[in-house]
């Protein structure tokens, strides 16, 4: 009997390839107006490569970015790429049209609701509060909290013992096959893969695909009327 939906959040909830990519964009602009002696081409690359190696939650790209292109730290432009990134990605986030619909609905169900996600607690819920849709999630689980990410299993288990539900009870939603399906559907969880973001066409198995959201609530009805 299905009794509990876990959610991942990024590129699942809302896009957030896209917007993350404009607002970085957007910073270096202001960057190179305030001062930064690069074009805006070069400047995303090297950006880019200091997010592959540093990780996307390493807290200094736009630092490195500045001593990267100048040779020394220059405070105000670091401080423009900040504030202009933020200010751009907040006005751009928003859930994708169809999720508050469907987190309505799969609530009306009378599931228990919950997010597993990778990155920084803060900056998790800082974005789940500004998409408005934090009241309806019974379990976040971030991989800062745990102390391990995505794919690990232990990370996923966790998830379920504080949402006090068996694996096979749950299902998980994902766009990534490597770091979603695959652990949840090892773990014995239903696993529902949304066609979404810059991983839509990673190959791999899950027990239901969708290209949007909403699909997900007549699998959900259909699974619980199976077991009835």
């Amino acid at each position: 009997m299905i009794k509990g939906i876990f959610f991942d959040l990024d590129d699942t909830l809302y896009d957030s390839s896209n917007f993350v990519d404009i607002a970085r964009r957007e910073a270096i602009k202001s960057m190179i107006d305030a001062g930064l002696k690069t074009t805006e081409e070069e400047a995303y690359k090297i950006l880019q490569k200091i997010i592959k190696d540093k990780g996307s939650n390493y807290g200094k790209h736009f630092d490195d970015l500045v001593k990267a292109v100048m040779g020394y730290y220059d405070p105000k432009i670091i401080c423009m790429g900040i504030i202009t990134y933020h200010n751009v990605k907040f006005a751009l986030l928003r859930p994708y049209p169809d999720t508050i619909k469907t987190l309505i609905e799969l609530k009306k169900m009378g599931l228990k609701l919950g997010v597993i996600t990778d990155g920084i607690t803060i900056k998790q819920w800082e974005k789940l509060i500004r998409l408005g849709i934090h009241p309806f999630f019974d379990v976040v689980v971030t991989s800062e909290e745990y102390g391990l990410g995505k794919p690990h299993l232990e990370f996923f288990e966790f998830g379920l013992k504080k949402m006090g539900l068996k694996a096979e009870e749950v299902i998980y939603v994902g766009d990534r096959v490597d770091k979603d399906i695959k652990p949840a559907k090892e773990l014995g969880m239903t696993t529902i893969r949304i066609l979404k973001g810059k991983y839509k066409d990673m190959e791999g198995e899950s027990d239901y695909t969708v290209t949007k959201l909403p699909e997900i609530v007549d699998i959900v009805k259909n699974l619980i009327e199976k077991n009835e």
